[in-house]
């Protein structure tokens, strides 16, 4: 039963009463060291309080929480939870390139966009089974140029035999065109197409692979060793000789294609099933990169071959609503893009490609989440282009010089969409040419403070380049996971922003257990500006919770009760000797509030020899 003491001057340790000779000095004993600061200081050298500054966000997307412990060594400080800024230069947060939306195609009727292809400088799009050209200057997609037999799955555009053909492939065989007006549709099945030893190969839906030296001409070869439906596409990659040879991506792994023996070999990339395994596969920079959903195979081809894994869903992947499968992945100078679609069920891919067939208007599914190109450069992801939700599926790209620029070109909702991708790293500090999009949030990780520790907001700095009334920069804040955060003052000018937690006139301080800062980044009507976040800095102070030490002089010079001070000197030794807490307690509480348990951490004091046991005893007793 706990102990309550009613007179001055008493206390009580272990069960055992004791008279006080002076008053109890209590002092707070939980606390950090004292930070020791040698030579040039940092912002992170002042006593009391912690500092996280973000001004490098080229580790991309993919951390949902960092603890205090690794923020203060820096770790993880480049990454983003999910961010649709652009991430791609230190000290710059911007807005993202600028995404238009072409016309409509002025069919009546779903026109899913199936295949996109270049010929002659120009983009053309297959809408459902209908093929329509591109006419940049004026946005027109004008009327259908031909009509396909069934709807496209694969296109290419290739020099065989002196003549550069554009071939869409379409679950009826191919259609080929070398003016873009007058087409041959052929029979032979082909979904998938590649180029290779002066030849156009094509495979089927059954793994039949097939080639023709002349257009039209085909020559079956080999076949995969799987079961119907398992090949997802056809590709060109070097093998363990350096050599380019054929490859066929499957929903189990990768297939090489031994020429000489008219035969398919399993390489060193096998997988477990994947519906989506090696749809959209393509080689960049030196190896091959094989999507399997939302994750991503590197798969170098050598006598030592190698795999690694590089998709958007390691670390703490992409949020719940961003999830989805990558259908095609595309190369450019800078960049691996990734399309990834998020709709919900049966409205991506092939089968939406499939129920459209007959070109029948139906109900098309879509789903809550959002579709997205993600872009990655071999240190971190980013997103280039988000849709809106409740959208139909993104389907096919191509990256193409066509109208004397560089772009990726995709197919979503029923529209096809391009934007301009830079030929090299561009400082946005030194461009005057690049268009932005209206707007982007960026969410950094959750700043999450020990289990023994609490954290408390100070304040938050924003510094900005090029905003204006129009280019504005608006932070916000979550606290303890939370979905709701709080709206600051936007900026509107350059400059450092401060702001005080929880506001300027009662700037106490927000305690919290995680903490989430985001930026909102708009723009006005001029496609030309964004505003420019250098840096984010946040002060808070992290505190343990309240831990006490009492120090106590116990005056030994009479009995106590009937307790000689031999006996309460043995007494006392017994509570210093425990291995466990002892409790403690000098007050008369109904709810036992202050009785503590203690350690005894020093047992000291002054006595006599011989029979006299009086003295003074000086403890220290330490909550622990």
């Amino acid at each position: 039963m706990a102990e309550r003491l009613v007179h001055p001057g008493i206390v009580s340790i272990n069960s055992e009463q004791y008279r006080l000779k002076e008053p109890i000095r209590p002092k707070l004993i939980n606390k950090y060291a004292p930070k020791i600061v040698t030579g040039e200081t940092t912002g992170d050298s002042q006593v009391g309080r912690s500092r996280i500054e973000w001004s490098d966000n080229r580790g991309g997307i993919g951390i949902d929480r960092i603890t205090d412990v690794e923020a203060a060594n820096s770790v993880s400080l480049d990454r983003s939870w999910y961010s649709s800024a652009y991430l791609r230069h230190k000290g710059h947060l911007t807005l993202p390139p600028l995404a238009v939306t072409t016309s409509a195609s002025g069919e009546a009727g779903i026109l899913t966009v199936g295949a996109i292809a270049e010929l002659s400088d120009k983009i053309y799009a297959a809408y459902s089974t209908k093929v329509f050209a591109y006419a940049f200057t004026s946005d027109d997609w004008g009327s259908a140029v031909h009509t396909l037999p069934a709807v496209a799955t694969d296109a290419i555009t290739l020099r065989l035999g002196g003549t550069v053909y554009m071939v869409f492939a379409h679950t009826g065989g191919t259609s080929d065109t070398v003016n873009g007006s007058s087409w041959n549709d052929r029979t032979d099945d082909v979904r998938y197409m590649a180029e290779w030893d002066d030849r156009l190969w094509g495979i089927d839906n059954i793994g039949q692979l097939r080639f023709c030296q002349s257009i039209g001409t085909w020559v079956n070869d080999a076949q995969l060793p799987l079961p119907d439906g398992y090949v997802t596409d056809l590709y060109v990659d070097r093998d363990a000789a350096g050599e380019p040879i054929l490859y066929a991506a499957t929903k189990v792994g990768l297939y090489a294609h031994d020429a000489a023996n008219a035969r398919f070999l399993k390489t060193e990339l096998e997988l477990p099933f994947h519906n989506d395994a090696g749809r959209g596969v393509t080689r960049w920079r030196g190896a091959a990169y094989y999507p399997a959903g939302l994750g991503v195979y590197r798969y170098q081809a050598g006598p030592s071959a190698s795999v690694a894994v590089v998709g958007p869903d390691r670390d703490d992947g992409l949020p719940d609503d961003r999830r989805g499968t990558i259908v095609r992945l595309e190369q450019s100078h800078n960049d691996l893009l990734a399309l990834v679609d998020s709709t919900s069920s049966t409205a991506s891919g092939l089968d939406v490609l499939a129920r459209l067939e007959d070109n029948a208007a139906q109900v098309i599914d879509t789903g809550a989440g959002v579709s997205s190109i993600l872009a990655w450069d071999s240190r971190g992801w980013q997103v280039l282009w988000e849709s809106a939700k409740n959208t139909e599926s993104i389907t096919y790209s191509l990256v193409s010089n066509a109208y004397n620029g560089y772009r990726l070109w995709w197919g979503h909702n029923r529209r096809v969409h391009y934007m301009d991708l830079p030929v090299d790293i561009v400082n946005p500090s030194e461009t005057a040419d690049r268009s932005y999009a209206s707007s982007a949030t960026h969410d950094f990780p959750w700043l999450v403070v020990g289990q023994e520790t609490s954290g408390l907001a100070l304040r938050l700095r924003v510094q900005v380049a090029d905003a204006s009334s129009d280019e504005t920069v608006t932070p916000s804040y979550a606290t303890n996971f939370s979905d709701s955060f709080t709206a600051l003052t936007a900026i509107t000018s350059d400059g450092i922003t401060t702001y005080d937690f929880p506001d300027s006139t009662t700037p106490t301080g927000t305690a919290f257990r995680s903490f989430r800062p985001r930026l909102e980044l708009a723009r006005g009507d001029s496609a030309a500006a964004s505003p420019d976040v250098v840096s984010v800095t946040l002060e808070w102070r992290k505190k343990l919770p309240a831990q006490y030490a009492w120090s106590l002089v116990l005056d030994l010079s009479e009995r106590h009760g009937n307790r000689s001070p031999m006996q309460q000197r043995a007494d006392l030794t017994t509570a210093a000797s425990s291995n466990t807490l002892v409790e403690f307690t000098f007050r008369d509480d109904t709810g036992n509030d202050r009785n503590y348990y203690v350690d005894v951490v020093e047992h000291g004091g002054l006595e006599f020899t011989g029979h006299d046991e009086r003295g003074v005893v000086e403890l220290l007793l330490a909550e622990v």
